[in-house]
């Protein structure tokens, strides 16, 4: 399966490692919005400008977008869809429905197949959600993320006007996952569910209170939780918050009859966020390629991908190993 990756900064790179663990997939090439001369890929696979993209019409199975989801995937996925079959990782959770409409539209109209939100959360996480409810109807959700970088929010936040480079930790509160992992099934807004801790270099001059109030206010990414901002170096920052770890943890709290109780989890612990996000990417790509290969149309989310082929073992294998 012929694969591109549309986007070169942390996820995009996180994609193009994941090929060395699925030799059913072979890297066509890289595009980026930057001067492809000083785009270098790990893999020595051959960077071309975005432009050029439409020159690969019929001969890319599937483009991986690795845009961010603040300003780049409203725009680039359904545009793409139009195009290509293809995957994004927009983690609006609010805006989902929105941007599925778009692309969906965009996708029937030629022909091709999408998938987007996929990744870790939403994804993985979704799928967790959606077994846990189906099997225990009577019960509430709780879905904690981190301690970990949001490349998300931090990608947010280096859109602000005045900023060089920002890291974001989502982090949550001891307390509250505490009384959730025993059972007790609190009432929990987002504020107190997680705080957000932001690292984060001003460019010289830069007003920094109006950076930290544009932070604080930002709907569906900071409005509504506890948020620190913390202005540090350019050194600082390389220095103490290169790495990219994430995780996380579903659960889900329910009762099967008035006697019996029931918890059920999904927990991941990441040493890099972009590499496993980029390596569930690269399984839906190949899940997509089937889809449309079946004559499946129009834009999807993983609850519509048969897990199967997700996976690049045949069926028999599949029973006789994991079943």
């Amino acid at each position: 399966m012929k694969i591109g990756i549309y986007g070169y900064g942390n996820l995009g790179r996180g994609v193009e490692k994941a090929f060395a663990c699925n030799p059913d997939m072979e890297l066509v090439g890289v595009f980026t919005r930057r001067d492809p001369s000083t785009v270098q890929t790990e893999s020595g696979c051959p960077v071309y400008a975005a432009a050029k993209a439409e020159d690969f019409e019929g001969v890319i199975d599937v483009m991986i977008l690795c845009g961010g989801s603040a300003t780049d995937l409203p725009e680039m996925t359904p545009e793409m869809a139009r195009r290509f079959n293809v995957v994004d990782s927009f983690d609006t959770h609010a805006c989902i429905p929105e941007h599925f409409a778009k692309v969906d539209q965009a996708a029937f109209q030629t022909g091709h197949t999408a998938l987007i939100s996929a990744g870790w959360d939403p994804g993985l996480f979704s799928l967790a959600r959606l077994y846990m409810n189906a099997a225990l109807p009577e019960g509430k959700d709780y879905t904690f993320w981190g301690r970990g970088v949001s490349q998300g929010h931090s990608d947010a936040i280096r859109r602000i006007p005045g900023v060089k480079d920002a890291r974001q930790y989502t982090v949550p509160v001891e307390e509250a996952l505490a009384q959730v992992r025993a059972g007790l099934q609190p009432e929990l807004t987002v504020r107190q569910k997680h705080l957000r801790e932001c690292y984060v270099v001003a460019e010289e001059g830069a007003d920094k209170a109006a950076i930290e109030k544009t932070i604080r206010e930002m709907p569906n990414y900071f409005a509504d939780y506890d948020t620190v901002v913390h202005f540090v170096s350019l050194e600082e920052l390389r220095r103490d918050h290169s790495a990219l770890p994430h995780g996380g943890e579903v659960i889900r709290s329910g009762k099967t009859s008035a006697e019996n109780k029931h918890i059920m989890s999904f927990s991941l612990k990441l040493d890099s966020n972009p590499e496993f996000t980029g390596s569930v990417l690269l399984a839906c790509a190949r899940a997509l390629g089937k889809m449309h290969a079946r004559g499946v149309f129009g834009c999807h989310t993983m609850f519509d991908v048969a897990p199967a082929d997700l996976s690049a073992l045949p069926p028999e294998e599949l029973r006789k190993k994991l079943l």
